[in-house]
């Protein structure tokens, strides 16, 4: 028997509404696993995947959540408080990830290594990059009036579509971190394909959840 419109619609939010939180415990739990792996303190290096890990994997995948209508921590709040509260974690993912982009420099200075000799050094950067221009452009919602000949729906679709490329580009980059060296040293067998998967679920969730929150919007707006 076919199931109704009503039922289907149901079926697919408590399936977008358990991928959500699937998505808050991944991102939660891998940073959690890099940062005792890599026991923050006892080098240079140390800090670097805590960072990285923290940036790119747990305060931007909450950032891009807070817009979610099923996945939001902070549903109750207005979408301006959801904007504000977003800004913040973004802003605290870049902090995170220039401060371990500047460590690992630092440390392959000390050592006389190459800089950016490998994919997951290049890939990390420009994710580091697109992160700072990123949250630049997001300063254009916050106070539209910077900008006044551009509509405002379409500053909001070219900052979600934008910053969706980013979260992909640290994602990367951290999938590339689990095939270096000092990763694929502590970490084998099941214990690292599990490892993978954490980054490669939590962007399937965000892609979803950032396209229907913009046609939620959509919807909602007159």
């Amino acid at each position: 028997m076919a199931l109704s419109v009503e039922t289907e619609s149901h079926i697919y939010r408590a399936l977008r509404t358990a991928s959500g939180a699937a998505a808050h415990l991944v991102a939660l739990g891998f940073t959690i696993f890099v940062a005792v792996l890599a026991r923050p303190g006892t080098s240079l290096f140390s800090w670097h995947p805590v960072l990285m890990s923290l940036a790119f994997s747990f305060l931007m995948t909450e950032a891009l959540l807070m817009f979610s209508p099923e996945s939001s921590l902070l549903r109750s709040l207005s979408r301006k408080g959801r904007a504000r509260c977003h800004w913040v974690l973004q802003l605290l993912a870049l902090f995170c990830a220039l401060l371990g982009l500047g460590l690992v420099i630092l440390h392959k200075e000390q050592l006389g290594k190459e800089h950016l000799a490998t994919r997951h050094g290049q890939a990390g950067l420009l994710a580091v990059l697109w992160a700072g221009l990123q949250c630049s452009g997001g300063v254009g919602l916050l106070y539209p009036k910077l900008l006044p000949r551009w509509p405002l729906a379409k500053l909001k679709l070219y900052h979600a579509t934008s910053g969706l490329v980013g979260y992909l580009l640290g994602s990367a980059s951290l999938l590339l971190g689990m095939c270096s060296l000092w990763f694929t040293a502590s970490v084998t067998g099941g214990a690292w394909y599990l490892a993978v998967l954490c980054p490669i679920l939590t962007s399937l969730v965000i892609m979803n959840q950032v396209s229907n929150a913009y046609l939620y919007r959509k919807r909602i707006q007159p």
